[in-house]
């Protein structure tokens, strides 16, 4: 019975530490669909249907880690050989860190 009470007692203080984490992603990603909605990146890319149909993103975040996504958005030519897709990217090397990591946090909740 004391084990069981230890146990329990572990799980409820790891689940307390784990909830200011899910929150800041969750306002990470938030932040980042901003930051896709603002760089209207939907005139070249869709998410759920919403958007131009020829660059789908809803399951890159399986495909891509986020080192690779980070280098899609602010190096894209490196990334060219990846794709045959016209017109090639734009790169968005000036975009500030933040909203970098956010959008890429964004582009990572993309599962399907």
């Amino acid at each position: 019975m004391g084990r069981l009470i230890r146990v329990m007692s572990a799980v409820a203080v790891l689940s307390l530490c784990a909830t200011p984490v899910l929150a800041q992603d969750a306002a990470m990603i938030a932040k980042g669909k901003a930051v896709y909605d603002a760089q209207k990146c939907s005139l070249c890319h869709a998410v759920a249907g919403r958007g131009n149909a020829k660059g789908p993103l809803d399951k890159v975040g399986t495909k891509l880690s986020a080192a690779d996504i980070r280098k899609w958005i602010v190096s894209p030519k490196e990334m060219k050989s990846e794709t045959n897709r016209k017109p090639e990217m734009r790169a968005y090397p000036s975009l500030p860190a933040a909203d970098l990591d956010a959008l890429v946090a964004y582009m990572q909740s993309l599962k399907g």
